[in-house]
């Protein structure tokens, strides 16, 4: 922590359940990413298929999802930890229908809770100095 903020990290951001991130740093830098990443896939998915059996495609699916599948739950945990709520929320996904819907609004447009929590402080303090900012 420097200056009351966090000082953003890939191996934190990526694999860490702790801290909270907003929903700013979910939209930009990683729901936005992970669109573009999905439809590359699927590009190259589709292409590889006419050139490659079956089993190898398949194979080639399977790391692609579990290779974002743990980035994504601790992404969420955060998320839902910037919202003042325990991590556990994330699995509401489960729930058929309503649960991706809930996941997705609550994460995506609402709010975090404006300066600290009990999950740690917010990455980015809402009174700061712009000068700060600069140092």
């Amino acid at each position: 922590m420097t200056s009351g903020h966090q000082v953003f990290s890939w191996l934190w951001f990526l694999f860490s359940p702790k801290g909270r991130i907003s929903s700013f740093d979910y939209w930009f830098i990683y729901f936005m990413p992970l669109i573009a990443l999905c439809i590359v896939f699927i590009s190259v998915y589709i292409h590889i298929g006419t050139y490659i059996p079956g089993i190898l495609k398949d194979l080639f699916l399977g790391i692609f999802a579990l290779g974002t599948l743990i980035p994504s739950i601790l992404i969420h945990v955060k998320r839902w930890h910037d919202r003042d709520k325990s991590g556990w929320w994330t699995l509401i996904i489960f729930v058929p229908i309503i649960g991706a819907f809930w996941v997705f609004i609550e994460c995506s447009f609402l709010s975090g809770t404006a300066g600290p929590n009990r999950f740690g402080p917010s990455r980015f303090p809402e009174e700061q100095n712009i000068n700060e900012v600069f140092e």
